[in-house]
């Protein structure tokens, strides 16, 4: 029986080889196989000179770190990727402060209720950051106000740039707001505290008053700048040659050395920076100090050259200068904030540059010393 199973099948089994030898598929080439790269890196001892020398000099120090690939092993592809990361938000830094810079160009151009609007709004975000960062001081012992306080004050500090264009001062507002602050914060349940209240009459200095200069600044020196060229030709439509005031030059003035200084600190404080500055901000330098000094006092006496105010150049220097002063003690007055409050940014609010505070902090006391300077030092110049 197995015998005729096997005779059976035999024949359709040749018949099925035959089949696929006449029928055999085409065999497809052959793909060499990748052979692996070789990469053959010499280890040679950085003689003691140039060592010395990258230790001296930081771009040069990068600049080695780079060309080495960042370094072998696994501990390398990490350093490469922390250096992307700092290279894309240090690519988001610059985007976003650009974004900002051309607004706030266009906004101090307008002028007007567009300008005390656009203060307003970042006198109320900045207070709202001021007050987070007064309750932050909570765990250190400190004592912050009532939230129902904090969030009043924030509404009087916004008000104070309006009143401001319309007033044309904001004395009696402020003094009024303390009154109010304090009566109701000596009326409170519970046990009031000093701490209280002069966080609170603080932050209507700090995030209402002193902004409001800038609208002084803005609008109140209405006198039309007469050597100023790029006046003549200004469309009509947009407020012809006397859209050009002393008001507009020197906020165009001062917030451009601000930038200048802020940029000039920043760059070299960290290629170059070794001497610290104060224990309050441990990253500001002597060398970033120095810089920005330098950056704000050019910016200052080249603005004034093109839009031809102040007219003297001492005067120009001597504004330059004190936009820096004003510039770096709002800078360190802020870190002392935050560092009471134990945090690194006063809020999120801008994508790569923190809070509000955090990148308005240069301007809050230079506004009024610009306005004080032209309307008190300015005449013993001349001007």
């Amino acid at each position: 029986m197995a015998a005729a199973v096997a005779t059976a099948t035999t024949p359709a089994a040749a018949h099925l080889h035959h089949h696929h030898r006449h029928h055999r598929l085409p065999l497809l080439p052959s793909q060499p196989r990748p052979r692996p790269t070789l990469r053959l890196r010499l280890l040679i001892p950085t003689p003691p000179p140039l060592r010395r020398l990258l230790r001296r000099s930081p771009l040069l120090a990068a600049a080695a770190v780079s060309a080495d690939g960042g370094g072998g092993g696994g501990g390398g592809g990490e350093e490469a990727e922390r250096k992307r990361e700092k290279s894309r938000q240090l690519q988001k830094r610059v985007l976003v402060g650009v974004a900002i810079g051309v607004g706030a160009g266009g906004v101090v151009v307008a002028g007007g209720w567009v300008f005390a609007a656009a203060v307003a709004a970042a006198v109320l975000a900045g207070a709202r950051e001021y007050f987070g960062l007064v309750r932050g001081t909570a765990g250190g012992g400190g004592t912050p106000p009532p939230r129902f306080v904090s969030r009043v004050c924030s509404a009087i500090c916004a008000l104070m740039p309006i009143l401001t264009l319309y007033y044309g001062h904001m004395d009696v507002t402020v003094t009024f707001s303390a009154f109010l602050i304090a009566i109701s914060l000596l009326l409170q349940r519970g046990n009031p505290r000093f701490a209280q209240l002069t966080s609170s009459v603080f932050g209507l200095f700090y995030c209402g008053y002193l902004p409001s200069f800038w609208v002084k600044l803005r609008s109140g020196l209405a006198a039309p700048a007469l050597n100023t060229k790029i006046a003549y030709s200004w469309p009509i439509l947009l407020g012809g040659q006397a859209h050009w005031t002393v008001g507009l030059v020197a906020t165009l003035i001062s917030i451009s050395s601000i930038i200048a200084a802020d940029t000039s600190a920043f760059l070299c404080g960290r290629a170059f920076g070794r001497t610290p500055l104060t224990d309050i901000s441990p990253k500001k330098t002597l060398e970033g100090a120095l810089a920005g000094l330098t950056g704000c006092v050019l910016t200052t006496v080249l603005l004034s050259s093109v839009l031809h105010w102040p007219r003297s150049l001492l005067s120009a220097t001597a504004y330059g200068i004190l936009i820096f002063l004003g510039s770096l003690f709002g800078d360190l007055v802020e870190s002392l904030i935050k560092r009471d409050a134990g945090v690194k940014d006063s809020g999120s609010l801008i994508p790569g540059h923190g809070g509000m505070l955090d990148r308005v902090d240069s301007y809050v006391f230079t506004g009024a010393l610009c306005y004080s300077f032209i309307k008190v030092a300015l005449p013993l110049f001349g001007v």
